[in-house]
């Protein structure tokens, strides 16, 4: 039914209508709200934060009206909302709010839901009556029975009233038994309705998408009436994504066989649901504002340590190292397509796009990612990546040695800082980093440790000991290294120790023995470059000498 409002337009404006019109009732020219429900159309996911589209279509009348779409993320960044809707309709104002309440909202409820609610509420009522009436029986038997023992104990009454009085007595009480089991049998029957009108009421809403609290309030003036669709987006920080790998080699002549894949979560409060789903790497939230100079001043900074992750934890390693460390290698010669890329598969159904900030990952498959802050798995590209590799050890700080991938011009697969799971001849050997956010040619990977390589760094006794000399101490120390190929194929090793470097004047340091090694004295750094076969052995022996005032001492020998 049209407002009076509208129906009075038509006529002739006279004082007399506009006195009548102002004394209506508020309630009958206020509007009822129209309600709509968004549908989440897509999802544009960052690192932290997502980019979210809704569509909502309604019949909207013509002149003013006041919109309430519900399904709106719990909480959003109201300065990013952006609505579009058609020539005709003229969106006045817009609010997000988690609190309207409105007398109309019910009437927008699931009709078979109502149904339920409704007559959950009538059984429960029922309940209530049976539960009284089964009271006021108990009462009435417990009244009953403090009046007969009144009567037995009133020595006045003759055998025959006696006996009359348990006759009544004896009726009465079992009169008011049956009835309280027969309201305890109605009792039975509505709570067996009541459970199964309640399970009817959780398989219905359970069927309904799950919706959030957030709503947006417009006020809009349209100019034709009909079915109008509104599109609008925002930005929500409750979700984000990081990106994860599967690394998996069968040999060392092998190509890396990379899964590129992503850890989606959300809170937003809405169950994305069949959606379609762009992974980028920007930042939705981060600062536009040009950097300004200033003034450059160089100082003093120690020699750069590097972090490296091997096998699920961290081993600190000088910066020089895993630069060095793969230099002659085993080579793995291409045959695939140019891409790299597997011919099917999930590379069919998602498109990466690189910009000159951002990396994105649209996906063509729906997915579904439900609002409860877990992680979802989503696979993104699979990619066959050549690859070299070069055994390498530096026993003086862990006496294994580790498997690295070398890769070439790393840039072209648009990775990402992410953890990476290594799977090497079959076997999970643990995890790994991938840190593509260097500034070398070269992406080092580390594969993982490889026990069939046997390495012991034993300090020689017969070889070092202490000295002292008048003022000084002299410290000689002797180390051998032995290396063991287990192996059934040749292996290629870096092999990397050090001899200390004085900072002092005070403290001379003298290498007696490099065992043939590359040394570089800048560092002290000693790497050798080692090819073992099947079952090889090979043993190097390093020494050298630090002298320095005996009143000293040096804590880091």
């Amino acid at each position: 039914m049209k407002p009076t409002l509208i129906s009075l337009t038509n006529r002739k404006p006279n004082m007399k209508n506009i006195l009548w019109l102002l004394l209506l009732p508020v309630s009958i020219l206020a509007q009822k709200p129209l309600f709509t429900t968004a549908k989440t159309q897509g999802a544009t996911v960052y690192f932290s934060g997502a980019e979210l589209q809704h569509s909502a279509q309604l019949n909207l009348p013509v002149g003013n009206s006041e919109i309430v779409i519900k399904n709106v993320a719990d909480y959003i960044n109201e300065s990013t909302l952006q609505i579009k809707a058609p020539k005709s309709v003229t969106v006045m104002s817009v609010q997000f709010t988690k609190n309207y309440i409105s007398e109309y909202e019910i009437d927008e409820s699931n009709p078979a839901i109502k149904k339920v609610r409704d007559s959950i509420e009538i059984v429960k009522k029922e309940i209530k009556k049976v539960q009284i009436q089964i009271y006021s029986y108990q009462q009435t038997i417990g009244l009953l029975d403090t009046n007969q023992q009144v009567g037995g104990a009133n020595s006045g009454l003759n055998t025959a009233e006696l006996i009359k009085m348990v006759e009544y007595y004896k009726a009465k009480r079992i009169e008011l038994d049956n009835q309280i089991e027969a309201f305890k049998e109605k009792e039975t029957k509505w709570n067996k309705t009541l459970a199964n009108l309640n399970a009817r009421l959780q398989l219905n809403t359970a069927k309904e998408e799950k919706m959030s609290k957030g709503k947006l309030v417009l006020q809009v003036l349209n100019e034709v009436a009909g079915n109008v669709t509104l599109n609008f987006s925002y930005i929500t920080n409750n979700a984000g994504w990081k990106p994860m790998y599967d690394l998996r080699a069968n040999s060392i002549k092998d190509p890396i066989q990379l899964l590129y894949k992503a850890q989606v979560w959300q809170t937003t409060g809405i169950d994305w649901k069949k959606i379609k789903m762009s992974l980028s790497s920007g930042n939705p939230n981060q600062s536009n504002e040009a950097p300004l100079q200033q003034a450059w001043f160089l100082r003093y900074q120690t020699n750069r340590l590097e972090e490296v992750v091997v096998q699920g934890y961290r081993t600190t390693l000088n910066a020089y190292t895993l630069n060095d460390a793969v230099k002659k290698d085993y080579k793995y010669t291409d045959t695939t397509d140019t891409d790299g890329e597997f011919d099917n598969g999930i590379d069919d159904y998602t498109q990466i796009s690189e910009s000159q900030l951002n990396v994105n990952f649209d996906i063509d498959i729906p997915y579904d990612v439900l609002s409860n802050g877990k992680m979802h798995s989503v696979s993104l590209k699979e990619i066959q990546i050549p690859a070299t590799y070069k055994f390498y050890s530096a026993p003086r700080l862990e006496k294994e040695a580790y498997l690295l991938a070398k890769i070439d011009n790393y840039g072209q697969y648009n990775l990402l800082p992410g953890e990476a799971n290594i799977v090497f001849e079959e076997m999970n050997v643990g995890k790994t980093f991938i840190n593509p956010e260097q500034t070398g040619d070269t992406l080092s990977l580390s594969m993982g440790r490889d026990k069939k390589i046997s390495i012991k760094r034993e300090k020689v006794v017969d070889k070092s000991g202490t000295k002292f000399l008048s003022s000084y101490k002299e410290q000689t120390f002797t180390y051998d290294i032995t290396i063991r190929n287990n192996k059934k194929e040749e292996i290629n090793l870096t092999l990397k120790d050090q001899y200390p470097l004085s900072s002092d004047k005070d403290i001379t340091i003298e290498l007696l023995e490099d065992g043939k090694a590359s040394v570089n004295p800048e560092t002290g750094f000693m790497t050798w470059d080692l090819k073992l076969a099947p079952n090889e052995s090979k043993k190097i022996r390093i020494s050298y000498k630090v002298r320095y005032p005996k009143d000293k001492i040096i804590d880091n020998l």
